[in-house]
């Protein structure tokens, strides 16, 4: 699952855009974003994008890992390492 601070209407263009598999969440009003520590400060030039962080969450709805987006790491490295992290806890 994803989510962005982009409206239904936009994460509905970007995901048939992409071909995307799984459900995309809209947060324009910030809400999980501020839940999740994505949100940046007034101040900063993206303030209108949320920072990119990941986490592995169990069928419990406890937070098993954090991953930071941020990064130089490529959406691959990123992939590999959280199929790491399931195939471990598995």
């Amino acid at each position: 699952m994803g989510a962005s601070f982009d409206t239904v209407e936009e994460q509905k263009r970007f995901a048939d855009e992409q071909g995307f598999a799984y459900s995309l969440l809209s947060d324009p009003d910030k809400v999980m974003g501020e839940a999740y520590e994505a949100v940046r400060p007034d101040d900063d030039p993206l303030a209108a994008l949320p920072y990119r962080y990941s986490y592995l969450i169990s069928p419990d709805g406890t937070i098993e890992a954090a991953y930071d987006l941020n990064s130089s790491r490529t959406l691959d490295e990123h992939a590999d390492e959280v199929l790491a992290d399931i195939a471990a806890r598995s």
